[in-house]
């Protein structure tokens, strides 16, 4: 950086979010990140692909075109593509949000700015879990993955992550690595406690994506053996799984709404007595803190929830769910019955974790740790 750009105020420092394959409303990226970063005095930019070019809530964004011919197509074309916005937009700090996108890191590096890479998942894990790569070769795709990431995660300026497993993985490359978790945002729940919809003492709800591993096929079954009514909002992967769920008996409890709005999703928590989040024990779910928790919790619905360690952990400290083995339906279905049929618990099980929410797992206590650590890499990297 030259003498004057050291001297640069917050107000004049130019950030610039870029992700080939999320949307430019993305709750992460736009509706945390980008408007903390803005509300805390920074020029904020956003590279999005096929984005409506605006201004909104001090945050600018800008489009690229997104390829989808294939997944090396957007691999390769979509990220040159990201690239030309990138240098087009000349900013101070790039914040990158997609795997792919590691590929254009050290061209950014070379260039004299700061590079953050913020990890949304634990990929080598989840590369494990991919239905569409052959099984033989995930492990040997897998290996070759980390290892590019962390030769390229190594030479730039931080890393973020959303859980303490994956920080410990990067740390060990990288002495700037934070940890900024998925947590939801307080405003959306002063929302959703406002709202005037009435509760439905039989909805159980299941918001996010609807696949296999999300254990939907047995809260599907699980509800057969109940009179609740199901929830499901999301898009399904692969779109021939719906089939298979509308064969199973229990899919007469099941009401399928599709991707929703975030205003509809807020209807849909105020309206449930109880959410759902039994996600199979895969290598990527089971050290990951999935957002839907904490949004049930956000809008006091007691959870149920997969008893994966970490998850337990949560929930008996907070004391704002029951624990199940995903894979035991009858484990399932007799949880969701027990909140159901105790509202008094269900009822204390919903203020615990309204109260867990706002004490410690809302993005206000996150927002703090990412201005926070832009700030040091400023300072480390400017002075």
């Amino acid at each position: 950086m030259s003498a004057n750009s050291k001297q640069k105020q917050i107000n004049q420092i130019k950030v610039c979010h870029l992700t080939s394959a999320h949307p430019e409303n993305d709750i992460r990226i736009f509706h945390k990140q980008c408007i903390s970063l803005s509300r805390g005095g920074f020029e904020v930019f956003l590279v999005a692909s096929n984005a409506t070019e605006k201004e909104i809530n001090g945050v600018n964004i800008k489009t690229i075109k997104r390829e989808y011919r294939g997944r090396l197509n957007r691999f390769l074309k979509t990220t040159n593509n990201v690239y030309r916005k990138a240098l087009e937009i000349n900013a101070d700090i790039y914040h990158l949000h997609d795997p792919e996108l590691l590929r254009i890191a050290l061209k950014l590096k070379r260039k004299g700015k700061i590079v953050i890479y913020d990890s949304h998942e634990d990929v080598p894990k989840q590369i494990m879990d991919k239905h569409w790569i052959p099984y033989l070769l995930r492990h040997f795709i897998s290996f070759c993955y980390s290892r590019y990431e962390s030769y390229v995660c190594k030479r730039i300026n931080g890393v973020i992550s959303v859980t303490e497993k994956i920080c410990q993985r990067f740390k060990r490359i990288n002495k700037n690595v934070e940890l900024i978790a998925n947590y939801p945002l307080l405003e959306e729940a002063d929302i959703i406690d406002k709202s005037t919809y009435l509760k439905k003492e039989n909805q159980a709800c299941y918001i996010g994506g609807l696949f296999p591993t999300r254990g939907i096929s047995e809260i599907v079954e699980a509800v057969k053996h109940t009179k609740v009514n199901l929830i499901l909002a999301g898009n399904f992967s692969p779109v021939s799984y719906r089939s298979k769920l509308e064969n199973n008996e229990g899919w007469e409890n099941v009401k399928y709404l599709g991707l929703v709005s975030r205003v509809k999703i807020m209807e849909i928590l105020k309206t449930s007595s109880v959410g759902l989040v039994t996600l199979h024990p895969t290598k990527s779910y089971l050290d990951s803190l999935p957002i839907k928790m904490f949004e049930y919790m956000s809008a006091g619905l007691p959870v149920v929830a997969s008893d994966f360690p970490e998850w337990k952990k949560i929930i008996t400290e907070t004391e704002c769910g029951i624990c199940v083995d995903p894979m035991n339906i009858d484990q399932i279905s007799e949880a969701i019955q027990y909140v159901l049929q105790n509202k008094d618990k269900a009822k204390e099980m919903g203020i615990n974790g309204k109260k867990a929410f706002r004490d410690k797992y809302n993005w206000k206590v996150e927002e703090k740790k990412l201005l926070k650590f832009y700030n040091t890499l400023i300072k480390l990297n400017w002075n």
